[in-house]
């Protein structure tokens, strides 16, 4: 459905999009992600034939962007990060307006309409004036407009930016309705918003794909990163004879912090050496201060990848 090939965009010397490929599948939501400036706005709107790319290609639907436009276009709606409304305009106008803009044939506009804003709940305003709608209101006016002419593909550029909780859940939940008949393709900086959506995640950093995985495949690595931290008071010697004995266990480190010694063990998959620490521990009279399991968020995995976390060292 949407196959971008070694993608470069520079701009005179600053390279915001760096040989980049990747391909979404018919039917799939895939997640965009990277810090800001990492080129998400920029490849979308490559994608999209608002911009054009140094080299490479983005074919969409099976036409090329750059060597039949008018055809690639046809198959996308488009939600930049900031939706393109008219806001003198009352809802329905508005989309009515779109509905023209993308040829929809006039016998078909008004029934689309009515079907597209029953599907965006937006309906109970069509006859408000765009400017005194909500944000969350707004977004879903412009969510609309990308579906007026039923694209089989959406793009959508932070769908959620500057919503509150509440108007956050209502577009992911939209979003997932949407993926019954249309491929999409959502950007976001937020590891958390593409994980509650997407079948597939695209992470990138300074122009440059750095993971193209499935939400499991990383929540794996997650689970491979658990770390039981375990502060015990005693010395440590006799700690580590104690925890060295005990299986299960696939990478441990001992820290001493005067008379505490802080125990970091990385264990193996599918086991949980809890109870045995803690029998172990008791077995020699050393007295547990503390036992918490860590587990790395997605967001730290995301910071990882992108390298944020070295930088801010």
């Amino acid at each position: 459905m949407i196959e971008v090939k070694n993608l470069v965009k520079d701009y005179y010397g600053n390279v915001a999009v760096n040989g980049l490929s990747f391909t979404v599948e018919a039917g799939e939501i895939v997640g965009f992600l990277g810090p800001n400036g990492a080129g998400k706005s920029t490849t979308m709107n490559i994608i999209t034939g608002y911009i054009s790319a140094t080299e490479g290609h983005a074919i969409v639907n099976g036409y090329d962007v750059f060597d039949e436009p008018e055809k690639a276009k046809k198959s996308i709606g488009y939600l930049p990060e900031q939706p393109p409304l008219y806001l003198e305009m009352m809802v329905k106008e508005y989309l009515m307006f779109v509905a023209e803009l993308k040829k929809v044939k006039k016998s078909e506009r008004a029934s689309m309409i009515a079907d597209i804003m029953e599907l965006t709940k937006i309906a109970d305003v069509s006859g408000r004036l765009i400017k005194h709608l909500s944000k969350g209101y707004r977004q879903r006016v412009g969510l609309a407009a990308a579906i007026v002419g039923y694209p089989e593909i959406l793009i959508l550029d932070e769908p959620t930016v500057g919503l509150d909780p509440n108007q956050i859940i209502e577009i992911r939940e939209l979003i997932k309705s949407l993926s019954k008949k249309h491929t999409i393709l959502l950007s976001s900086h937020i590891m958390q918003e593409v994980d509650a959506v997407c079948d597939k995640i695209i992470i990138i950093n300074r122009g440059e794909l750095v993971a193209y995985d499935t939400p499991a495949n990383i929540a794996k690595v997650m689970e491979e990163s658990r770390e039981l931290i375990v502060t015990v008071k005693g010395g440590e010697p006799q700690v580590r004879t104690a925890i060295d004995a005990i299986g299960g266990i696939k990478e441990i480190k001992y820290l001493t912090v005067g008379d505490k010694v802080i125990i970091k063990i990385k264990m193996q998959e599918n086991v949980d050496v809890r109870e045995a620490v803690s029998f172990a521990l008791m077995d020699i009279r050393c007295p547990v201060l503390d036992m918490r399991l860590h587990e790395v968020s997605l967001e730290e995995i995301f910071l990882n990848l992108t390298g944020a976390n070295k930088e801010a060292e």
